[in-house]
């Protein structure tokens, strides 16, 4: 079995741009991308408004598909399957696939990301492509002269259900507080929406349907009255998570749950193994961000495998 270099495990903006520096530092990389979700997080976006570069936006999949394809140009190898065990001790890394291939590598950089927190409630998983989303890029076509709700108050939460407008004949905004942590642009665009309409200091305690979403019961945090909302559609954005239970036990972890790396470098806990990308970062979480962390995870790696012993680097 052939050693690789480097394994990239995950195929966001931290992972592709980890695939195009070490590509072109001729490490020749294999980057294992989700069977399912290949791209991240950032497929399921609207418009990318602030990716340096692209003055008049793009969209989230055009922004990763384009990706995909100059880290392909330079040598990348990308896998479409899902990573099911690591074996990251020693000098040479293990990372088993879902359909029982095993890749060794030299080293390996884990850009998984992040994945979207659920409001816990029941019927979510079962109303899920039944009225319940996590993407408006995905689903907003199917609410087409509905009401909806979007429950969130960051950026996504704002993004989502501005775009939603689009199909949607009504927009209410579900947030727990009575102001907005969106930056300002964004919540001056909703504000002036005329089919977003705000509940404050709001949470869902119930998701009501059987075959498909038919309403909401609301609770008022301030007087603790409970209501009903009649919506067809529900775009839950209220963050996410980093995807760490691959490591979990492996490699530390900070406070946080994000993977724990050295300064501002991307070297975690075990040699010859890297991390970037929302996996690390628990405030920015953008796409450029996450973009430079792959590049310094390429960097770390190129750096770690020139001061190889001369036998191991024979092995690649």
């Amino acid at each position: 079995m052939a050693v690789e270099n480097v394994i990239i495990i995950g195929s966001g903006p931290a992972g592709y741009t980890a695939g195009i520096y070490t590509a072109r530092a001729s490490l020749e990389p294999v980057l294992v991308a989700s069977s399912v979700d290949p791209g991240g997080e950032l497929t399921k976006t609207t418009e990318v408004e602030n990716f340096p570069g692209f003055p008049k936006g793009i969209m989230g999949p055009d922004l990763m598909e384009e990706m995909r394809e100059q880290a392909e140009k330079f040598g990348t190898k990308v896998v479409y399957d899902d990573v099911t065990a690591l074996e990251l001790d020693g000098d040479v890394k293990r990372v088993t696939l879902g359909d029982g291939t095993v890749l060794e590598a030299l080293a390996v950089i884990f850009a998984t990301g992040s994945a979207y927190r659920k409001l816990g409630l029941p019927n979510e998983d079962k109303l899920s492509g039944h009225g319940v989303s996590w993407c408006a890029t995905c689903d907003g076509f199917f609410f087409r002269q509905q009401v909806i709700a979007v429950v969130g108050g960051g950026d996504s939460a704002m993004e989502e259900a501005t775009f939603l407008t689009k199909f949607a004949d009504k927009v209410y905004v579900i947030h727990r507080k009575n102001e907005l942590r969106a930056s300002k642009i964004l919540q001056d665009r909703a504000f002036d929406d005329p089919k977003i309409e705000f509940i404050w200091d709001t949470e869902v305690v119930a998701i009501n349907g059987d075959a498909a979403l038919q309403s909401l019961t609301l609770r008022n945090l301030v007087s603790g009255e409970e209501s009903a909302l009649e919506v067809t559609g529900l775009f839950i954005a209220i963050g996410a998570d980093p995807r760490t239970h691959l490591v979990h036990g492996k490699l530390d972890l900070t406070d946080v749950g994000t993977i724990a790396v050295a300064g501002r470098s991307s070297r975690t806990s075990l040699p010859g193994v890297f991390a970037a990308g929302d996996v690390v970062d628990p405030t920015y979480k953008q796409a450029v961000t996450a973009a430079a962390s792959g590049t310094v995870a390429a960097i770390d790696v190129e750096h770690y495998l020139a001061a190889l012993p001369q036998e191991l680097k024979e092995y690649a």
